[in-house]
C-alpha cells in the first residue's frame, strides 16, 4: 500500500498571486491547498506525496521562492526569519512517523547543500525546540545568536542567506492553524490579552495550543490566531469556548487543511472560511 506524507511549506510572501502561482507550480508535488493571507503577508501550500520523493519536491519549490522572495524586505504581522519560513514534514498515521522523520531530514540537509539555506530541526527532530525559540526577535536576532555561538544551523552555511533568511523544518502530526477574528469592538490587546490567556502556560491553559493576538487591517477587526498542535486533545470546538468567555467570536479561519475529527462538536452558528478536511481532499473514507 502507498503511504502519503504531507509537506507545509510556509512562504513569506500572501499578496501577489503570479508570484504564489509560480511557486505553487514549482512544487512538484500533488497540491492539495494554498491558502494565502495579506495581512499576515503568507502563504501556507500543503502538499502530498510518497516518502523518497516529496523532500526533492520541496526543494523544487523553494529554489523559486530564494529567485522570487527578499525576507529582509518583508512587511507583514506573521512572525518569520526566512522566505521560505518552515517546511514540515507531516505524518497521517503514526505508523508513518520514522519515515516522515527520516524525509524531513533529507529535505534539511538538501535545502542547506543546494540551496544553501541555513536549516533549524524544531520538535521531536531537535529534542522539542519550538518554532517560537528560533523566531524570537525575528531574522535580526536569528543572525545575532548565529554569530555568537548561540545556535549552530543543523544543515547548510553557518550564516543567514542574504535575502532568503533561514527556514525551520520538522516532523509531526497534523498541525491545525485556526484563527478567529473578535467582534467589535474588541482592539488589538484585547486580542493579546487573550492569546496569552489560552495558550499553552496561561492562566487558562489549553495544552499543546499556541496563541497570538493579530490586528488585521486589511479588516479592521482584531484575531486570535493558533496553533493547535493536538486536535484530540483540544478539538476546535474548546478553542472557540476559551475565546467566548472573553469575547465574541465573528468569524473563524482554517489555514490550510485539518483532520475531519479536530470539527467534532463545533458550533454549528460560526462560519469558518477556507473550511476543508484532509480526509475529505485526499479522497480517504
Amino acid at each position: 500500500m502507498t503511504r502519503t506524507l504531507l509537506a507545509i511549506p510556509n512562504v513569506s510572501e500572501g499578496r501577489d498571486p503570479a508570484t504564489l502561482e509560480a511557486i505553487g507550480r514549482a512544487f512538484d508535488a500533488r497540491l492539495l491547498d494554498v491558502h494565502a493571507d495579506p495581512d499576515h503577508h503568507r502563504s501556507v501550500f500543503t502538499l502530498a506525496g510518497e516518502p523518497g520523493q516529496l523532500g526533492r519536491a520541496v526543494l523544487n519549490g523553494a529554489a523559486e521562492v530564494i529567485d522570487r522572495i527578499d525576507v529582509e524586505r518583508h512587511e507583514g504581522i506573521h512572525p518569520r526569519v526566512g522566505a521560505i519560513d518552515v517546511a514540515p514534514i507531516v505524518y497521517l498515521d503514526p505508523r508513518d512517523r520514522g519515515a516522515a522523520c527520516a524525509e524531513a531530514l533529507v529535505l534539511g540537509d538538501l535545502l542547506g547543500e543546494q540551496l544553501e539555506l541555513p536549516v533549524f530541526l524544531y520538535g521531536a527532530l531537535a529534542a522539542g525546540r519550538t518554532r517560537a525559540e528560533l523566531r524570537r526577535g525575528g531574522p535580526a536576532a536569528l543572525r545575532r545568536r548565529i554569530q555568537a555561538g548561540e545556535l549552530r544551523p543543523d544543515f547548510g552555511p553557518r550564516r543567514l542567506h542574504s535575502s532568503a533568511g533561514a527556514v525551520l523544518v520538522a516532523a509531526r502530526p497534523p498541525l491545525i492553524a485556526f484563527n478567529v477574528e473578535l467582534a467589535p469592538p474588541a482592539t488589538l490587546e484585547d486580542a493579546r490579552g487573550i492569546a496569552a490567556r489560552i495558550r499553552e502556560g496561561g492562566s487558562e491553559e489549553l495544552p499543546s495550543v499556541r496563541a497570538i493576538g493579530l490586528w488585521l487591517a486589511a479588516r479592521g477587526v482584531a484575531q486570535v490566531s493558533t496553533n493547535v498542535e493536538d486536535h484530540r486533545a483540544v478539538p476546535l470546538a474548546r478553542v472557540v469556548e476559551a475565546i467566548a468567555r472573553h469575547a465574541t467570536p465573528l468569524r473563524a479561519e482554517l489555514v490550510g487543511l485539518a483532520p475531519r475529527a479536530a470539527f467534532d462538536g463545533f458550533p454549528a452558528d460560526l462560519p469558518v472560511a477556507n473550511r476543508r478536511t484532509v480526509e475529505e481532499t485526499l479522497g480517504a473514507p
